[in-house]
C-alpha cells in the first residue's frame, strides 16, 4: 500500500535533493511488474495473451532477483549504509521489496488457477492435473516409463551424500522417504528434467499435465521399497550478476570464467509449492543456508515462465490478438512492380533520412537489406557494426563474415558482458575472428550499448558514409515484439562522427564532443541538461517551452533535479516511463508541470526519444541510452539529433498517441501509486499499426 510523502519544508523551498521528491528504483521496477500482472488480469484481453502476461511476469521477476536483490544483498553483506536518492537503507529496501512480491505473487497465483487456466480448459486448452477424472493413467504411466524415466536421477540426502547442487532456476521435487528397513527417515531430490523434456507434457491434443506431477505421480519406480511420506516441488535463485575486471588481459577469457562461475551464486530466493511439510521446508531452508524471508510461498503451480509452451500452440486463434506483419517502409520498397526485386537501400538513403518503425516496420527488410546489400556492393569498402543482442536468425553478423570473406572491412565490437547473451556473443566473436573480420570487446570498464551500423561506400573521386542508428538491438527476433526507432541517414557530419565514435571504440583514443551526436559517457548528461536548461531560459524569456521524453528507465538524480527545475520555471514536462520512475510528478513547487505516463501492452515499449522546445528552437534526439546512471556513466551510449521535418513529425506524432493512450497506460501520481486510465477509446499500439497501414496505402497510390 502506497504511503503518501510529505513534501512541506517549514524551513523553506524543498530542497531538490530532498529524498522524499524520489521514488526508490527498486520499488519502482516492482510497480512496472506490477502493471504486467494487471494485463494478465485483464478481463478485456483474450486468454492466450493473458496467460502470455503471466508467462512475462514471471521471468520478469526471475530477473530482478538474480540482479537487482543480489545488488542489494552485496550492500547488506558490506555492512554498508548505501542508500540511492530516496534514502532508503539496503536492509529496509528487502524487506519492502519482499512485502510487495508476495502480495504480487498472491494476485499472480489466483489469477491463473482460479480466472486463466479455467477459462482456458473451457475453450480447448487444458491444463489439467495427473488426478483428473479425464486422464488416462495407464497412457500417462506408459509415458512416464518410455521418456520421462530414463532421463530422471534421484539423488539422496544423508550420511555421506550432501545436499546437491540446485542449479539456478531449475525445478525439483523434494522427496520424504520412509526406509522400512531400518526404521529410518530420509530424503532425496529428483530434478524436473524439463530442459530434456517438455514441462507440460500433452497427453492429448491441447491437453497438458505438468510434468512434476507425472514424476510425483510415480516416484514409487524410482525408490522401490521405500515409502513415499511426502514430496514438494521448489525452485531456486540465485545471485547472476558478476563483474569482470578493468585489468583483464584477455576480456573473451575472463567472461568465460566468470559465466562459469555465475551457476554458483548466491541462494537469494526459494520458492516452494504451496501444503510444502514444515519439517521439510525447515530442512531445505537449513540445506540453503537461507533465512525465512527469502522463502516464497507459491500460490499455485511454480515457474509460469514456462507457460510460453502454452501460448506457442497452433491454432486457437480466436484467444489470441489479431497478428501483426511489419510492412516494409515505403522508402525502401521495390522501385519496379517485380515483387522479387530487392530495394536498393543504399539509393533510398541518399534520397535522404529515413526514420524506421519497429515492429510496425520490417526489420529484414530495413536494416538486414541495407547489410546483404553493401556486403554484395562492389563499391562498399567497409562495414562495422555493434552488437549488444543479436540473434540466431539475424542475418547481420553472418552478412559480417561475408563480408570479411569478400575482402571488405568488416569490424564488429561485441559487447561481451551482454548481461545473459555473453555465449552467444562469444560464439558470434569467435566465428568473426575466423573468416579476419576485425572483432573488439570494447573499452575496459565500459560496456558498448549503442546501436550502430556504418557503411562505408566509395563513389567517384570520394567515400560515404552510411550511417544505421538504433534504439533497440539488432535482434531480428525482438525486432517483431519491441517497439524502437532506427534512423538510416548519409548526413555527412553525423557519418563522421559515428566513424570517429568506432574508431574510439577500436582504437586508442579519448572520445570527445562532437557537434551533432551525443556519445556517453563523456558528453552526453552535460547536453541533455543544457538542452533542459535552455527550455527553462526560453520559457523565462516568455517563450514557447517544453520537453516531451520517451524512455525505458528515469533514475539519474541531476537529470531528475534538472526536470524539476524546469518544472519550477513553468516549462511543461510530458513523461512517457515504461519501467523506473525515480521522479515524483505533480509535487507543488516541485513537479506540478509534469505528467508520467506508462504504456505496457502488447508490444514492449522500447524507443528512446528526447524533445525540447526552447522558443523556435525544436530538437529532437534519439538512441540506445535511458536516464540512468549506468546508461550515463558506464556504457558507451550514442543519441543522434532526428533533422528531417517528416521524420521528426512522425516522432512528436508517436509521443502524442503514448501521451493520450487510454487503453494501455497508467498515470503516475504523487505519492508513487500508478493509476491505470481507463476509456478504450485510444491505442497507441493499435493508432501506430493503422497508421503504418495508411501510410503504405498512401505510398502505393
Amino acid at each position: 500500500m502506497a504511503t503518501t510523502a510529505q513534501f512541506t519544508n517549514p524551513e523553506g523551498p524543498v530542497k531538490l535533493t530532498d529524498p522524499s521528491l524520489y521514488i526508490n528504483r527498486e520499488l519502482s521496477w516492482l510497480d512496472f511488474n506490477d502493471r504486467v500482472l494487471q494485463l494478465a488480469e485483464d478481463p478485456n484481453l483474450p486468454l492466450l495473451e493473458r496467460l502470455k502476461f503471466l508467462a512475462i511476469y514471471t521471468s520478469n521477476l526471475d530477473e530482478f532477483f538474480m540482479i537487482r536483490v543480489a545488488g542489494v544483498q552485496d550492500h547488506i553483506h558490506a555492512r554498508t549504509m548505501h542508500s540511492g536518492a530516496d534514502g532508503i537503507p539496503p536492509s529496509k529496501l528487502l524487506e519492502e521489496i519482499a512485502a510487495k512480491v508476495r502480495e504480487q505473487d498472491a494476485r499472480h497465483g489466483h489469477t491463473f488457477e482460479q480466472v486463466v487456466r479455467p477459462a482456458l480448459n473451457e475453450q480447448g486448452v487444458r491444463i489439467v492435473d495427473i488426478d483428473d477424472p479425464s486422464v488416462d493413467a495407464d497412457a500417462v504411466e506408459e509415458r512416464f516409463r518410455q521418456q520421462i524415466f530414463p532421463v530422471l536421477t534421484p539423488l539422496a540426502i544423508g550420511h555421506g551424500r550432501p545436499f546437491p547442487y540446485i542449479s539456478n532456476l531449475s525445478l525439483s521435487l523434494i522427496v520424504h522417504l520412509h526406509d522400512p528397513a531400518g526404521d529410518t527417515d530420509v530424503y532425496a531430490r529428483v530434478k524436473v528434467p524439463k530442459e530434456v523434456v517438455p514441462r507440460f507434457v500433452e497427453i492429448e491434443p491441447d491437453t497438458f499435465i505438468p510434468l512434476e506431477q507425472i514424476i510425483a505421480r510415480h516416484l514409487y519406480t524410482l525408490f522401490p521399497g521405500m515409502q513415499v511420506v511426502s514430496h514438494s516441488l521448489f525452485r531456486v535463485t540465485r545471485d547472476a550478476d558478476f563483474e569482470i575486471s578493468d585489468e583483464a588481459d584477455d576480456l573473451l577469457r575472463a567472461v568465460e570464467d566468470e559465466l562459469r562461475q555465475r551457476r554458483f551464486g548466491e541462494v537469494l530466493r526459494l520458492e516452494v509449492a504451496p501444503g510444502i511439510e514444515p519439517e521439510t521446508l525447515a530442512r531445505l531452508v537449513d540445506w540453503l543456508d537461507l533465512d525465512q524471508n527469502q522463502v516464497y510461498e507459491a500460490n499455485g503451480l511454480l515457474d509460469q515462465g514456462d507457460m510460453w509452451q502454452i501460448v506457442g500452440i497452433e491454432g486457437h486463434n480466436d484467444l489470441r490478438q489479431a497478428g501483426w506483419t511489419p510492412i516494409t517502409h515505403p522508402a525502401f520498397r521495390p522501385r519496379q512492380d517485380d515483387p522479387d526485386e530487392q530495394t536498393d537501400v543504399l539509393a533510398a538513403m541518399r534520397e535522404g533520412d529515413i526514420l524506421v518503425h519497429f515492429p510496425y516496420h520490417s526489420f529484414s527488410s530495413s536494416v538486414e537489406r541495407f547489410v546483404t546489400q553493401s556486403v554484395d556492393d562492389p563499391n562498399v569498402l567497409a562495414i562495422k557494426m555493434t552488437v549488444y543482442r543479436t540473434s540466431d536468425d539475424s542475418a547481420l553478423v553472418p552478412g559480417l563474415i561475408a563480408a570479411a570473406e569478400k575482402g571488405k572491412q568488416a569490424a564488429c565490437m561485441v559487447e561481451l558482458k551482454a548481461r545473459f547473451d555473453e555465449r552467444r556473443n562469444i560464439r558470434w566473436a569467435r566465428k568473426l575472428e575466423e573468416v579476419g573480420a576485425h572483432v573488439v570487446h570494447g573499452i575496459p570498464g565500459l560496456k558498448t550499448h549503442a546501436k550502430l551500423i556504418l557503411v562505408v561506400r566509395r563513389e567517384r573521386n570520394r567515400v560515404r558514409n552510411y550511417v544505421m542508428i538504433g534504439t533497440g538491438n539488432f535482434h531480428a527476433k525482438n525486432a517483431r515484439l519491441y517497439e524502437d526507432f532506427g534512423l538510416f541517414t548519409t548526413d555527412p557530419e553525423i557519418g563522421e562522427e559515428v566513424a570517429n565514435v568506432f574508431n574510439t571504440l577500436t582504437g586508442f583514443a579519448h572520445p570527445s564532443r562532437q557537434e551533432k551526436v551525443l556519445v556517453a559517457p563523456d558528453s552526453m548528461r552535460e547536453p541533455l541538461i543544457e538542452s533542459i536548461e535552455q527550455t527553462i531560459a526560453a520559457k523565462q524569456a516568455g517563450q514557447e517551452a517544453s520537453i516531451a521524453m520517451k524512455m525505458n528507465s528515469l533514475v539519474d538524480r541531476r537529470c531528475i533535479e534538472a526536470l524539476y527545475r524546469a518544472s519550477q520555471a513553468g516549462v511543461s514536462v510530458e513523461l512517457n516511463i515504461r519501467g523506473i520512475c525515480c521522479l515524483r510528478p505533480g509535487v507543488p513547487g516541485v513537479s506540478e508541470n509534469i505528467s508520467v505516463v506508462s504504456v505496457v501492452g502488447r508490444f514492449l515499449e522500447h524507443s528512446r526519444i528526447f524533445s525540447f522546445r526552447a522558443g523556435e528552437q525544436h530538437t529532437v534526439y534519439i538512441g540506445s541510452a535511458d536516464m540512468m546512471p549506468r546508461n550515463l556513466d558506464a556504457r558507451v551510449e550514442l543519441l543522434a539529433p532526428v533533422e528531417n521535418a517528416t521524420a521528426r513529425a512522425e516522432l512528436e506524432d508517436t509521443l502524442e498517441r503514448c501521451f493520450a493512450d487510454d487503453t494501455n497506460a497508467w498515470t503516475l501520481d504523487q505519492d508513487g501509486t500508478w493509476e491505470r486510465r481507463s476509456g478504450y477509446h485510444r491505442s497507441a499500439h493499435d493508432e501506430l499499426m493503422q497508421r503504418t497501414l495508411a501510410s503504405a496505402s498512401a505510398a502505393v497510390t
